[in-house]
C-alpha cells in the first residue's frame, strides 16, 4: 500500500483572491485530503480571508499589503516561517508560482532539503513586459524567476507550448506535462433549450440569436480586442449575435470604452464575475461557441469547461489552449486575426449539426476531470520523492 503523502501546496495568493491558479490549488487541496493523503495550502496572509470555510488547513505567512484584485505581497523572509514549514513534516513541496512562493520554498530547503515540484502556470513575460519598460530590469526579472524555476527538483507545465515561456526565463531543462482538470460535470442532455432560455431571459437575448462567450479575466493580452474586432466584422456582414464576456479584470473599463467606440454595445454584454459554478455551467450550456483566442493562457481550462457542456471552442492555431484540438472535430482553429475569426464563425454558426457533433466529440475526447488530473499528479509526487531519496544532494543552491 502506497504511503499517504503530506503535501504543501504553495502560491503567491489564495482565495478569496480569485484566479485560475487559485482554483487549481483549491481542487488539489480538497481532493487530496478527501481521497489520497493530506494537503496544506501555503500562501501569504489576506485581510479578507475566510479560511474556516475550507475543509483543509491554510498556513498564511506575513504579507505587506494587497493590490489590484486582492493580490497580497508576501514577505517570506522571517526564518520562523521556514521553520514552521519544516516542522510540519511535509513529504513534498508543490509551488504553483515561481516568485515569492518558490523563493520561500528555497529558504525552507536551506534548513532541510524537501523534494520540491514547481508547476509553471503563467507566461510571466506578458506581465513583466506590460509593467516594466526597461529592458535591463526585465532581463533581471526573468533571471530571478529562472533561478526559482531551476531550484525545483521537477518542473511541471500544463501544456507543451509553455516551454517557450520557460526558455524566455532562462530554463531549458526537462519538464513534465501535467494538464489541469475540470470540476464541471458532463452535461448528458440532448437539448440545452431550458438552460439557454434562462440565459436569454436574464440578458434579454432573442430566442434564435447565436450566443458566444468568453470566460476569463478581462485583460487586453488575452486577445480581447481581436474578439471585439471580429464581432464588428460579423455585425457589418449583417450577423445578429450576442457576445458575452464572463469575468472581471483591470482592463474592463477600457474594454467597455472600446466596445462603445466600435459601435458594438448592442451586441456585447459584460456579465461581471460569475462565482456560482452551476450558473457558470448554464452559460457554457447556453452558448453556441466559446471564443478564446488567448495566447497568454498555458492550458485553457475554459476549453475543457465548455467541453463539459458539449460546447465547442474557437481557438488560435498553435496556442497552448489549442493543444490536442483537431479543427472541425474537437473544436475550431483560426489564425490570430479578426478576419480569420469572423470567417470561421460565419462559416459554421448556421450548421447546428456540425456544432453539436464537434461539441459532443470535445466532451468525449478532451474533457478531463479533476479526480483524474490530481490522481496523476499525486502518483507523480511519489516518483519525484523516490528519485530524490535515491540521489545525493549537494549543498542547496542559493
Amino acid at each position: 500500500m502506497e504511503k499517504k503523502l503530506k503535501v504543501a501546496l504553495g502560491n503567491d495568493a489564495f482565495l478569496p483572491t480569485i484566479d485560475g491558479v487559485n482554483t487549481v490549488i483549491k481542487y488539489y487541496a480538497e481532493y487530496i485530503n478527501k481521497e489520497l493523503g493530506e494537503a496544506v495550502v501555503v500562501t501569504p496572509d489576506n485581510p479578507n480571508k475566510k479560511d474556516y470555510m475550507f475543509p483543509f488547513e491554510v498556513y498564511r505567512y506575513k504579507s505587506l499589503f494587497t493590490f489590484g484584485e486582492g493580490y497580497p505581497v508576501g514577505w517570506p523572509f522571517k526564518r520562523e516561517f521556514s521553520e514552521d514549514i519544516v516542522n510540519m513534516n511535509f513529504d513534498i513541496l508543490h509551488s504553483h508560482c515561481p516568485v515569492a512562493t518558490s523563493y520561500f520554498f528555497r529558504r525552507v530547503n536551506r534548513i532541510k532539503r524537501i523534494p520540491t515540484v514547481l508547476t509553471y502556470h503563467t507566461k510571466f513575460e506578458y506581465d513583466i513586459d506590460a509593467r516594466v519598460k526597461s529592458l535591463a530590469i526585465r532581463q533581471k526579472a526573468y533571471t530571478m524567476i529562472g533561478k526559482d524555476i531551476k531550484c525545483a527538483d521537477e518542473v511541471w507545465v500544463t501544456s507543451k507550448g509553455t516551454a517557450d515561456s520557460l526558455k524566455i526565463m532562462g530554463y531549458e531543462g526537462d519538464f513534465v506535462v501535467m494538464p489541469n482538470g475540470c470540476d464541471l460535470p458532463k452535461i448528458l442532455t440532448i437539448s440545452n433549450e431550458e438552460q439557454r432560455n434562462i440565459i436569454c431571459r436574464k440578458h434579454s437575448i432573442p430566442k434564435d440569436v447565436p450566443i458566444f462567450i468568453f470566460v476569463g479575466r478581462l485583460m487586453w493580452y488575452k486577445n480581447i480586442q481581436l474578439i471585439l474586432d471580429a464581432m464588428k466584422l460579423l455585425k457589418e456582414r449583417g450577423r445578429d449575435f450576442r457576445m458575452l464576456f464572463l469575468g472581471i479584470g483591470p482592463d474592463e473599463k477600457a474594454i467597455r470604452k472600446y466596445t462603445d467606440k466600435i459601435n458594438l454595445t448592442d451586441k456585447v454584454i459584460l456579465t461581471g464575475m460569475i462565482d456560482d459554478r452551476r450558473e457558470l455551467q448554464l452559460y457554457y450550456t447556453a452558448a453556441d461557441l466559446l471564443i478564446f483566442p488567448s495566447l497568454f493562457d498555458t492550458n485553457g481550462l475554459v476549453v475543457r469547461e465548455a467541453a463539459a457542456s458539449a460546447t465547442p471552442s474557437v481557438l488560435v492555431q498553435d496556442s497552448c489552449a489549442a493543444e490536442g484540438i483537431v479543427d472541425g472535430e474537437t473544436g475550431f482553429i483560426c489564425f490570430e486575426s479578426p478576419f480569420s475569426y469572423a470567417e470561421k464563425i460565419d462559416m459554421i454558426i448556421d450548421n447546428k449539426d456540425l456544432l453539436a457533433r464537434v461539441g459532443q466529440k470535445a466532451q468525449n475526447d478532451i474533457y478531463i476531470s479533476w479526480e483524474e488530473s490530481i490522481k496523476n499528479a499525486y502518483d507523480r509526487y511519489q516518483i519525484v520523492i523516490d528519485k530524490f531519496n535515491s540521489t545525493e544532494h549537494p549543498p542547496y543552491e542559493w
